[in-house]
């Protein structure tokens, strides 16, 4: 059961490349495992033609507002135009050249896994944030479905829902402005046009906004989600009927999540050349099933902590085959997605499905790094009192001088109330801890895999699981000891809540951009290597997102440029800056 409930599995060490792809590239002279592990040698991205002509429009923009207040008056002005311009640009992108049918649906109903089973809720609702798959109703993999266009290249819970999704995109729109930016000022040139890109992510309204920009751009794509439990049904509708194939719906089973995979990089029918990964299941998927397709991929785009592990696990055993971008350790990955979503998240998740009073309650929260921070943060404001656990001790001295009592998790497991896990790793809370904690404690995960838990040593015979409400369940001791399990330990925000938009733009913008720089970038430039985007990008993707609050820069003089022995328009920072 532990390996049936994991996503992606310990090691790549199992996996085989084809004769016939590229050779891994090892630089000469270095420890790949220590490189993994040291910031100042990553690699330095040059940015293509399409990108470099947006970075100094910036430039220029910034310099207009630097020199004159009257100039600078009427440059913001014309920002907030293309803002509102762009934001009122609410299209339904459809793309005439997907058709064609690909392998017909099995009419054979596939069991569900024990694991799954039990998540499923016992209501449908047209709400996108909470639909979830009824026991009783069959899997979307035995039916078949059209949109209006006549298309059926999706499985997905309902098209009907596709109108309710719209309108979440919309919504969403409003407050993801640098996407609808880039549609309007690259949209033209579309810089992805032959692009093929798959994806595995959450499929959110946010993410349909990415995906729908990636389309405007020029680029075919096919998606599934990488959370069993984080598909907002309504928006996958949307996205299905807008002519883009879509295999995911909130409620998978095990078979499922891999069968949605599976079809939807369609190996036999479709070549992507781009991937678009949260978490290495795409890519991990394709690596074991279908490795010839990485002679003609360009490259990845990895968002999350463990998805980058995945990379440089590859990179260890030399079976990385094409380049991958690092989107996770980007300032602007770090310091906002991580940080101020899950700082909002956490406290709505909780709510929305334990209705627990902070106020005076002991939690622990296992990991400092910005998702920790993130957790604490919020917590302590709401007057809970917070325990820390941390591995580095970097980390766990900043939890101090924060005003965290640094712990190990068993010595606190007895009093908490509340478990938080967000640290990336395995095996985080076992079944030691489980015992020890009292009855009505909460344990539930930020992280972005269900392997921070040892949940299959609480499927044992001894023990009762008993379901609350969809999400929610309650492990029984035989003393009558209750602990409450949420989203079967999976991502406790994504899962039993939502993100904000406006945070999600910067990442998704982030995302976007790197796969525009791979895409064009010239033959030869990067190697079989993982790679971080330049601060330059970081900084324009962070500008794009000021006129939101009205915010004007102050531009460094001459002087003190040259005092400072950097650029007047940035970067700013150095690129080992984190």
């Amino acid at each position: 059961m532990a390996e049936e409930n994991r996503q992606v599995g310990d090691s790549w060490e199992d996996l085989t490349i084809p004769d016939c792809n590229p050779e891994p590239y090892v630089p000469d002279g270095a420890e790949l495992n220590e490189r993994a592990g040291e910031e100042s040698k990553e690699k330095e991205v040059k940015c293509s033609p399409n990108l470099l002509q947006m970075l100094k429009a910036a430039e220029r923009r910034r310099s207009t507002m630097g020199r004159d207040r009257e100039k600078a008056e009427g440059s913001e002005a014309g920002t907030k135009e293309l803002i509102t311009e762009a934001l009122k640009t609410n299209m339904p992108i459809q793309l005439n050249d997907q058709k064609q049918e690909f392998n017909k649906r099995p009419t054979k109903a596939v069991p569900r896994s024990l694991s799954r089973s039990m998540s499923q809720s016992s209501t449908v609702s047209l709400s996108s944030v909470n639909s979830d798959t009824s026991e009783g109703e069959s899997s979307p993999r035995d039916k078949l479905q059209k949109n209006s266009e006549g298309l059926s290249d999706f499985c997905i819970k309902n098209i009907k829902q596709a109108d309710f999704g719209r309108r979440e995109i919309q919504i969403a729109q409003q407050e993801m402005p640098a996407l609808m930016i880039l549609r309007k000022s690259v949209g033209e040139e579309k810089p992805l046009v032959g692009a093929n890109v798959v994806g595995c992510t959450h499929i959110t309204a946010q993410t349909a906004v990415l995906i729908e920009t990636l389309a405007a751009l020029g680029a075919q794509c096919r998606w599934a989600s990488c959370n069993i439990f984080s598909t907002q049904n309504a928006v996958a509708a949307a996205l299905a009927e807008a002519g883009i194939p879509m295999f995911a719906w909130r409620g998978e089973s095990e078979d499922d999540f891999w069968w949605c995979i599976d079809r939807c990089v369609a190996a036999d029918t479709w070549q992507p050349n781009l991937i678009l990964d949260d978490g290495g299941d795409l890519t991990h998927w394709i690596y074991k099933k279908y490795p010839s397709l990485f002679t003609k991929i360009k490259g990845i785009v990895e968002e999350s902590v463990t998805g980058v592990y995945r990379l440089y696990q590859l990179i260890k055993v030399g079976k990385l085959c094409v380049p991958a971008m690092n989107v996770n350790d980007s300032v602007t990955k770090q310091k906002f997605d991580n940080l101020y979503s899950c700082k909002e998240s956490i406290l709505d998740g909780l709510k929305q499905t334990t209705n627990v009073m902070f106020g005076g309650k002991q939690v622990v929260v296992c990991g400092y790094g910005e998702v920790g921070k993130g957790c604490c943060a919020a917590l302590k404001a709401l007057g809970a009192v917070v325990y820390v656990t941390e591995v580095d001790p970097i980390c766990a001295l900043q939890a101090c001088m924060d005003g965290f009592r640094v712990l190990t998790l068993s010595e606190v497991a007895r009093q908490v109330d509340i478990v938080i896990t967000c640290t990336g790793n395995k095996n985080v809370v076992e079944r030691e801890h489980f015992d020890r904690m009292k009855t009505g404690c909460i344990v539930c995960n930020m992280g972005h895999s269900n392997t921070e838990m040892d949940l299959a040593s609480l499927r044992s015979a001894e023990l009762e699981w008993q379901r609350v409400r969809p999400h929610v369940d309650q492990v029984i001791w035989p003393d009558g000891k209750r602990v409450v399990l949420l989203a079967e330990g999976r991502l406790l925000n994504l899962s039993c809540s939502t993100l904000p938009s406006f945070v999600l733009s910067i990442t998704a913008t982030t995302q976007a951009l790197a796969l525009m720089e791979l895409y064009n970038a010239p033959q030869g430039r990067y190697k079989k290597d993982v790679y971080l985007l330049p601060k330059k990008i970081d900084e324009y993707v962070a500008s794009l997102h000021l006129p939101t609050f009205e915010a004007h820069l102050t531009e460094l003089t001459d002087d003190q440029a040259k005092y400072l022995g950097i650029s007047k328009y940035g970067p700013f920072k150095p690129n080992y800056y984190r």
